[in-house]
């Protein structure tokens, strides 16, 4: 009895882990490419809260749940537009202009939010698992991990490849070197500008899917401030990944648990304060950056504008 309350323990952990640190992977892989560049992408927040509402509505009218995800990934782009011309383009201080982004977004979403819908709340179809054939049979891992729904299985690729991007090809040297030395990028012929600029698109693209699974994957709604500090987690988790995406996974699957923990103890018949669940993955990050910040390498030219020609 006991190792049945232990698997199921587990398996709902992890599980719940995974589905609730995908939109935090999502942002975090963003917020990484970022930082390589050299940009601090405080906006983060209010670009998954664009893409969760955005997405939502497409997801709501299309009942297509790749479309809601696509179409929140091009509101985050959209909105990181704004950090691409006021802090890339005219050099302004990133972290002023990305609260902007976030304090615009809260309040745009709330308002647009209570105008089409009120006091209700609509909700979507819930988003079926998809068991990997023999996989999803192994105890534990195979009902926790290779069950899960196939925009989490996206998310385990989109690490697998940018960490490939990073390290073998000459798109991944750029975007270093324009957050360590982006002088000598610029000395070597490439647009510092226009590297930067991509970085920050993908950065805010990514962040939208992140706030559409949430939306339409994970909470199968939209409520105001739905992503609850998530962005700023997300910023926290690349920082202490070090550049790399499969650090951003293993951070955003610890906090994802953090946030399933009350779940997974009412399976085994523990109850536990609300308050204190919603306190646990703040209480973490403070815990890891307690721990680890030390250990942290972030760009050296990260948050510094670049003026073409400046040494």
């Amino acid at each position: 009895m006991s190792d049945l309350l232990n698997a199921s323990f587990l398996t709902a952990l992890i599980a719940g882990g995974l589905l609730a640190g995908v939109p935090l992977l999502f942002a975090s892989l963003g917020e990484t490419i970022a930082e390589q560049a050299g940009i601090l992408n405080v906006g983060l927040e209010g670009m998954m809260l664009t893409g969760a509402f955005v997405g939502f509505l497409a997801a709501m009218v299309t009942g297509n749940v790749w479309i809601g995800l696509a179409i929140g990934g091009v509101a985050g782009a959209v909105m990181s537009l704004v950090m691409v011309l006021f802090c890339v383009k005219l050099g302004l201080d990133q972290i002023i202009v990305g609260i902007a982004i976030t304090l615009s977004a809260e309040g745009a979403t709330s308002l647009l939010h209570g105008t089409m819908f009120g006091e209700s709340y609509p909700r979507l179809d819930a988003v079926p698992g998809f068991p990997i054939p023999v996989l999803s049979q192994i105890p534990v891992l195979g009902e926790s991990v290779f069950s899960q729904p196939l925009p989490v299985y996206v998310a385990l690729v989109a690490v697998v490849l940018l960490s490939w991007l990073r390290l073998r090809s000459s798109t991944g040297l750029n975007l270093r070197a324009a957050g360590e030395r982006p002088d000598s990028l610029d000395a070597a012929g490439v647009s510092v500008e226009r590297v930067r600029s991509w970085a920050e698109i993908s950065c805010g693209a990514l962040a939208g899917i992140g706030g559409a699974y949430l939306s339409i994957v994970g909470a199968g709604t939209f409520v105001p401030f739905v992503t609850g500090g998530m962005g700023f987690i997300a910023i926290v988790i690349a920082m202490l990944g070090r550049g790399r995406p499969w650090g951003a996974l293993v951070g955003s699957v610890l906090f994802g648990m953090s946030l399933s923990l009350a779940t997974a103890l009412q399976v085994v018949g523990i109850d536990i304060p609300v308050d204190i669940v919603n306190m646990l993955p703040f209480v973490s990050v403070i815990a890891v950056l307690v721990i680890f910040a030390r250990d942290a390498k972030l760009p050296s030219a990260l948050g510094l504008p670049y003026l073409r020609g400046s040494r």
